[in-house]
């Protein structure tokens, strides 16, 4: 049986819930990280949200017993460059990279001013305490449309205020409107969200004078963009870093770039010639790590004859922040292109801006730009059922990409692989009890019940960035060692590389050694993100071990004395045809290969010519307390079909828990600042998270399989599958149940204010932003 598509617990929980695994912070003398005389540093953060920095005074701070030094964004003039940041899929680009200490002006609240360096952790809070910043304020930039407005320019380079600017147009569009039986409208809204990783951001820094070598350990989603993005603003070649990825907990999107504080604790490191060290608290994580989604959109959907999708327009602007990290960009262009979803729509037109705010910047946050996509494309499909008086199911069916007509390119510049969309629709209607909970409405309707049902199909842009490595390596005994480039943050690589490694080789996962997040020790790689790590580095993995077991084959038929032809391989041993009792196994071939003094390995790097496409579709039942605007989640369907899934079992668990969190941009999650730019939700006290009691509904779930045919497993991603169709179905059922009080739209998150505002008949309480 092969262990391909075979469910598997997760080898490395064992580390995990003995507490023995090590994370950033854990880090000491046994890991080879020199902490012995490490120094701490503590970042003092701006306190306003636009302003001139007029001075920094660090005259107590340093005169504080055991501060070592006070540094400034005039400490690093002319030794650290802008960070790298790069147009992709046609973007324009404003000039504005993220700054690792602020200079002459800051731009939101948290941006850092300087860092203190001192002996110990009490000492550098305390001393940060007494840097004494004087600022002279300038009019904050709270809110998109105050961009747009231009109460203020954010940055020369950029007067308009906007940051990243696409567009794409396809078919005849004005035609298509201009012929349109009718046209749907919407006008939505996304709030910023928090990663919230249970690990906040953690690195220890260290300088090697004597081999000019930079070594950062950091809680990251991999090394390799480290690395790279740390060369570049530190001005160095990249061989001289080193990045090391101990265990991570948690990062959703928000590790991926390298912060500006692990950039400033390596130069520490390099010019105060001493260990840095450096972690953050929660607080420090609200403020300062990149936020997700912020996003609102003008969509527009022109309608034929029974309901048929003729042309789509859409104006996208997005709550970019203050700077451009090398990703932010990604987010909106991604949102942009896939706003045709899973529908076959003969034309389109779309427009994004990303503008720059005085709030912290914005990255990806798990689904970055599909969970976005997703709700504006499924809200306006809704209105457009309401609006041509179709079941919300049939208006989908009828427009779906059928089966048959794969690839297919969408009109905004991408091209699906494989799919089934109408098999995933009606599963997903099946796992929810569709019909059943529609007779079950019109009954609850008329006692006064407020029940609603949604139903959202996605599309999901998977394995972005190319490409990735691997590297199979025979070890004594005739175990086997795969490097891989992916480093995970949850994942479960492990166990899921050791499984197709399993396969190719013949031999148990067991048998496997995975090791990774090593810049130094292992084959190069780009990275964990965007649900890209079993097309790519599984095929990386596939393909290395069988270049290795090719090259053991060729091995063991010169032990034996035949030729390869010769063998028959199975589980682990070569045995003659001709003499079955005879043969050799993997522990003989590597014994030899290491008596001739070549341990037998063999790398591979697999290249992929587009990002394969994940689909499904979500449905939600919920039910709405009329007097106090709660809304209760009642039962959820998560239909996904990522191919070829290695392991059932895991795949599982990201569609919980992606799911979970689409819940919690539903119903909880909203980053709110005040007219003046300064963060009101800075805290888990006044930024809801759902807890256990909060996901008590009954979640049913479904793996369906279209391989794709863009890679050898066939695999797709499925990491970011819940926060893409939770919050677009739960968002059509509120809205569904909502609809006996004539509402048509309301903006999350579905807070009980809100939702009793709408019941009320509060039209203000329907918008967000």
């Amino acid at each position: 049986m092969p262990f391909i598509g075979r469910s598997m617990t997760r080898r490395e929980d064992r580390a995990l819930v003995r507490g023995e695994a090590r994370f950033t912070d854990d880090l000491g003398a046994a890991d080879d990280v020199p902490i012995v005389d490490a120094v701490h540093m503590v970042v003092v953060r701006s306190t306003v949200a636009h302003a001139r920095i007029v001075g920094v005074d660090a005259t107590e701070a340093l005169a504080l017993p055991g501060t070592v030094a006070v540094v400034t964004g005039a400490d690093l003039a002319g030794t650290v460059s802008p960070y790298p940041v790069v147009s992709r899929d046609g973007a324009t680009l404003a000039d504005a990279p993220v700054e690792v200490v602020a200079t002459g002006t800051v731009r939101y609240v948290g941006e850092p001013v300087a860092a203190v360096l001192a002996r110990s952790r009490a000492t550098a809070e305390d001393a940060a305490e007494l840097v004494v910043v004087d600022y002279e304020p300038l009019e904050p930039v709270a809110s998109v449309d105050d961009a747009r407005r231009r109460v203020a320019v954010v940055h020369d380079a950029a007067p308009d205020n906007v940051l990243v600017r696409w567009s794409h147009r396809s078919g005849d569009v004005d035609g298509a409107f201009r012929d349109a039986r009718r046209v749907a409208r919407c006008h939505l809204h996304i709030p910023r969200l928090v990663a919230a990783p249970i690990e906040v951001r953690a690195c220890v820094a260290a300088h090697d004078a004597a081999d000019d070598l930079v070594t950062l350990w950091a809680s990251a989603q991999d090394p390799w963009r480290q690395s790279a993005q740390l060369a570049a603003v530190l001005r160095r070649p990249e061989a001289s870093i080193r990045v090391v990825v101990p265990e991570v907990g948690g990062a959703f999107g928000s590790k991926g770039s390298l912060v500006p504080e692990y950039a400033l604790a390596a130069w520490c490191a390099i010019h105060h010639r001493v260990a840095v060290r450096w972690f953050e608290d929660r607080s420090e994580n609200f403020l300062a790590a990149y936020q997700g989604r912020g996003m609102q959109a003008d969509v527009e959907l022109a309608l034929g004859d029974g309901g048929r999708f003729l042309a789509l327009r859409a104006d996208i602007a997005a709550d970019i922040g203050a700077y451009l990290y090398p990703n932010t960009p990604n987010v909106a262009v991604t949102t942009a292109m896939l706003m045709t979803g899973c529908y076959d729509i003969a034309a389109a037109e779309v427009r994004v801006e990303g503008l720059a705010t005085t709030k912290v910047p914005t990255g990806p946050y798990r689904g970055a730009g599909r969970p976005e996509a997703a709700f504006f494309v499924e809200r306006v499909v809704d209105v457009a059922a309401r609006a041509t008086g179709l079941d919300p199911v049939e208006i989908r069916r009828r427009n779906l990409v059928a089966p048959g007509a794969f690839p297919h390119d969408n009109g905004l510049g991408h091209r699906y692989d494989s799919g089934n969309y109408p098999a995933a629709l009606d599963e997903a209607c099946r796992l929810l009890g569709y019909d059943a909970l529609r007779a079950e409405q019109r009954d609850a309707r008329a006692s006064g019940r407020l029940l609603g049902v949604g139903i959202a199909s996605y599309v999901e842009r998977a394995a972005p960035g190319g490409w990735e490595s691997a590297e199979a390596l025979l070890a004594p005994g005739g175990r086997v060692v795969v490097r891989v480039g992916s480093s995970p943050h949850g994942q479960g690589h492990e166990t899921t590389f050791a499984q197709v490694a399993a396969d190719a080789l013949g031999v148990a996962p067991d048998a496997i050694d995975v090791r990774h997040g090593d810049s130094s020790a292992g084959p190069p790689g780009v990275g964990t993100y965007g649900s890209r790590s079993v097309t790519l580095g599984g095929s990386a993995v596939l393909q290395a071990c069988e270049g290795l077991l090719a090259r053991a084959t060729v091995a063991a038929a010169t032990l034996c004395g035949v030729d390869p032809a010769d063998l028959d391989y199975r589980d682990g041993r070569w045995s003659r045809r001709d003499r079955p009792d005879e043969g050799v196994g993997l522990a003989d071939v590597a014994a030899a290969a290491l008596d001739a003094g070549a341990p037998m390995r063999a790398d591979a790097r697999f290249t992929i010519a587009s990002p394969v496409f994940s689909f499904g579709t979500y449905g939600a039942a919920v039910e709405i307390d009329p007097e106090t605007g709660r809304v209760e989640i009642l039962r959820i369907a998560a239909v996904d079909d990522a191919g070829v899934v290695v392991n059932p079992l895991l795949a599982e668990g990201q569609v919980v828990g992606s799911s979970v969190q689409g819940v919690g941009a539903s119903l909880y999650e909203e980053v709110v600042h005040d007219a003046d730019g300064q963060p009101v939700s800075g805290s888990f006290v006044s930024y809801g998270i759902p807890s256990a009691p909060d996901v008590a509904f009954e979640l049913e779930t479904a793996l369906l399989c279209t391989p794709s045919p863009l890679n050898p497993l066939g695999a797709k991603g499925i990491g970011e599958a819940g926060s893409i169709g939770v919050p677009a179905a739960v968002d059509n059922a509120v809205v569904d149940a909502l609809a006996p009080f004539g509402v048509e739209h309301v903006d999350p998150p579905y807070s009980p204010e809100r939702i009793w505002g709408l019941v009320a008949g509060r039209p203000d309480a329907r918008a967000g932003g």
